[in-house]
């Protein structure tokens, strides 16, 4: 059995809770820092403090923080408690995407910052794999209904045809069997 905080120890998160904490804003796929804070076992106040003190680490393709809008639309989507009450987000939070995370581990050292780096990658790429199966699954999808479309129209132009075999052929005007005069 190993210490708490060794090296070794096993944080053991849900991979479900890990997912449901990775927001999609300004088109990328990005975690706040409270819940990161959370994750690491440190008041948001000290890990942001950790992350200014080393703002040249954090470009905005690592780290931004939420708009006023963004705020508003994210409380809305997670429906978090009135905003103009004393209790709640009383500041903006930073989002930080997947670079910004993997920075994290430069700035934070514990053991447990460690451990739950590589656990947050893993689930970075996890869904990475996910979305490009889906998109694989939808792109032949695509391609079989397009095939489906190409084969029904054959097959309505074959049925088409045949109907038209077998309809029998107008009869021939018979000629008269006689005497003619030589009028018609």
């Amino acid at each position: 059995m190993t210490k708490k905080g060794s090296p070794n120890t096993a944080y053991i998160i849900p991979v479900e809770r890990l997912v449901r904490q990775i927001y999609l804003m300004r088109g990328q796929k990005v975690m706040l820092d409270s819940d990161l804070a959370e994750l690491y076992d440190v008041p948001t106040k000290v890990f942001n403090q950790a992350v200014k003190r080393n703002l040249d680490r954090f470009p905005e393709d690592f780290m931004f923080q939420l708009t006023k809008e963004e705020l508003a639309n994210w409380r809305s989507q997670i429906v978090t408690s009135n905003p103009a009450a004393k209790m709640g987000l009383r500041r903006r939070p930073y989002a930080f995407t997947e670079q910004g995370v993997a920075m994290l581990s430069s700035v934070l050292h514990s053991d447990r910052a460690v451990q739950m780096n590589i656990l947050i990658i893993r689930t970075f790429v996890k869904l990475r794999e996910l979305l490009a199966t889906h998109k694989d699954l939808a792109a032949r999808i695509e391609k079989i209904e397009a095939a489906q479309v190409r084969h029904a129209s054959v097959i309505e132009l074959l049925a088409n045809e045949i109907d038209s075999m077998k309809d029998l052929p107008p009869e021939p005007e018979k000629e008269r069997i006689g005497f003619t005069s030589g009028r018609k």
